[in-house]
């Protein structure tokens, strides 16, 4: 099938975008039964699919605005489904859990229209942010299983990546924002007044 005949969603980096939904639940089933050795290669499996789909989509030259769109959502999902199997397992603080979900519900409600408009790609801190979270996540997952001594350490990491969580959030919103003013502003005609309107007179 020719790349111009293949529908957007039918890449193989969609596919393994895919395939880290049916992981999760599994993921979250044996870390919520403890963190075993099997755990952290599942969960380890689970997180090199948000490398793998990228480097995938570069390599084929397969991106497509499906990849754009369901790509963050695994990974918001995904994270926010182990922090809180993590959380309920007594592994990760319960204030860290609530600060990244409320920072996820913030960006949903004030920035998802216009990420859905395609008016906003990934940042740089929202890359670091990722990486930084899913390290910090699967070193718990870890020292959970192997070195229970590291917890107080790794969790240390898991606050810095908590803040550029935040961060992420604030600069994601801030430049929705911006792009619908933006936006606004190119659908006023040059008088200022709104598209299908007339300016006011002056007399």
């Amino acid at each position: 099938m020719s790349t111009s005949r293949r529908p957007d969603w039918a890449t193989i980096p969609n596919l393994v975008t895919l395939v880290r939904f049916v992981l999760l639940a599994p993921v979250c089933a044996l870390l919520l039964d403890g963190p075993d050795t099997l755990a952290v290669v599942l969960l380890l499996a689970w997180a090199s699919t948000d490398w793998i789909d990228g480097m995938l989509a570069r390599a084929l030259d397969q991106t497509s605005r499906t990849g754009e769109i369901i790509d963050p959502i695994a990974d918001r999902l995904g994270l926010a489904a182990i922090t809180a199997t993590l959380a309920i397992a007594g592994l990760l603080p319960w204030t860290a859990l609530i600060i990244i979900v409320v920072a996820d519900v913030a960006m949903v409600l004030l920035a998802t229209r216009a990420a859905l408009g395609g008016r906003l790609g990934v940042s740089r801190i929202g890359k670091v942010r990722t990486v930084a979270l899913m390290t910090s996540v699967f070193l718990l997952v870890v020292a959970a299983a192997w070195v229970p001594g590291l917890l107080g350490s790794v969790r240390v990491l898991l606050w810095i990546s908590v803040v550029l969580h935040v961060l992420s959030a604030v600069d994601y919103i801030v430049r929705a924002t911006r792009a619908r003013t933006q936006s606004r502003t190119r659908e006023r005609p040059e008088g200022g007044a709104p598209a299908g309107e007339e300016p006011p007179s002056r007399r």
